[in-house]
């Protein structure tokens, strides 16, 4: 039976199925046009094709967020439109945190802070040491670059140089982090020899072409910036 897939306009609807609380919704919200843009237009991967060694993976480091990117994965039809409406219920597959062996698609169980990227760097050299051409990307959010964790993956890519130019970066900055960096986010990566951009993290046009941007011999962080809207209180800003 075929799936019924959805274009960006119905994400809403998607998200207001899932109800519930502790629902992030500030951290949920910010990642919705980088998530739509990255399976719309950027990953080589479909639900026929989740189980293939050649696919391009996405790492849902921010994973304490979900509901865009459950929105988005049935928009593409990797989860049925009903599954949404159990979202963080008693026996429902869409938890809180995204859990890889029950979420069709999810490439990592997710949540705790600072897991992701490591786990994409050691994916990315096994990928390459079996000279398959996939891509990872990895999804983190400002707040999370704090991590001691992140901090090593970053300065142990750039080092890696051409053997982890299929790792890719997209940092969420909304303006959350503690401690922040001297320079900017792209600062911390360009230091350790990445390839960096920043760009508006609402503006597809310009997000498709930061991720596609070319980037020879290093890996790559694309910032994207998205400012929260000035009545959320500052304890849901940090969330995100």
């Amino acid at each position: 039976m075929a799936v019924t897939t959805f274009g960006y306009a119905d994400l809403g609807m998607l998200m207001a199925r899932q109800t519930g609380d502790e629902k992030h919704g500030s951290a949920s919200t910010s990642t919705l046009d980088v998530l739509w843009v990255l399976y719309d237009r950027v990953l080589r991967v479909s639900p026929d094709t989740i189980d293939d060694d050649g696919r391009d993976r996405l790492y849902l480091s921010k994973g304490h967020g979900p509901m865009a990117y459950y929105a988005v994965l049935a928009a593409k039809g990797f989860l049925p439109l009903e599954r949404l409406d159990g979202f963080g219920g008693f026996g429902s597959i869409l938890g809180h945190h995204p859990d890889r062996t029950l979420v069709p698609g999810a490439e990592i169980s997710s949540g705790s802070l600072g897991h992701g990227l490591p786990l994409a760097v050691g994916t990315a050299l096994g990928l390459r040491a079996r000279r398959l051409a996939a891509r990872v990307w990895v999804l983190v959010g400002d707040g999370e670059l704090d991590e001691g964790s992140n901090h090593e993956a970053i300065a142990f890519a750039g080092r890696a140089g051409s053997r982890l130019d299929n790792l890719h970066v997209v940092v969420i900055d909304n303006a959350s982090a503690t401690y922040g960096w001297p320079g900017g986010i792209e600062a911390r990566f360009a230091v350790e020899g990445w390839s960096t951009l920043r760009v508006s993290g609402r503006d597809h046009a310009a997000l498709e072409a930061a991720f596609t941007a070319a980037h020879p011999g290093r890996p790559h962080a694309v910032v994207a910036e998205v400012e929260p809207p000035r009545d959320w209180p500052q304890a849901l800003v940090a969330q995100g």
